[in-house]
């Protein structure tokens, strides 16, 4: 990633814009959720591009591919958390596919990216 910046990953940017939505949405479920489902959702939509910036501060791309992979792993958290909010009613279906589908894209992404790290070695 030489000369460029994390802000300039497609995977990062898409990951910034899903945050914004996940929290937009969260914003509406019921208060006792402030510390529950919410707060968790959150949580694992902010790590998703944190990861990514923080990997992109390491210098080394075996560190860079760790660190995208924990991002992964968090896209995997939140994809478990909006299956969990579908089904109590807190999202409908139709807001569920859609963050399923930004989740998807931003996974295939990270994992081009990373397969191009491993490349570049």
């Amino acid at each position: 990633m030489a000369g460029k910046s994390y802000r300039d990953l497609m995977a990062w940017q898409k990951a910034m814009k899903l945050v914004t939505e996940i929290y937009a949405k969260t914003e509406g479920f019921p208060k006792t959720e402030t510390f529950g489902l919410s707060a968790q959702m959150r949580r694992a939509a902010v790590s998703v591009p944190s990861n990514i910036a923080e990997g992109a501060g390491r210098g080394s791309n075996p560190d860079f591919s760790r660190l995208c992979w924990f991002s992964m792993g968090s896209c995997n958290e939140l994809e478990s958390q909006l299956l969990l909010a579908r089904d109590v009613k807190f999202i409908k279906e139709n807001v569920h596919l859609r963050f399923e589908n930004d989740l998807s894209n931003v996974r295939q992404m990270l994992t081009r990216f990373v397969q191009s790290l491993h490349d570049s070695q």
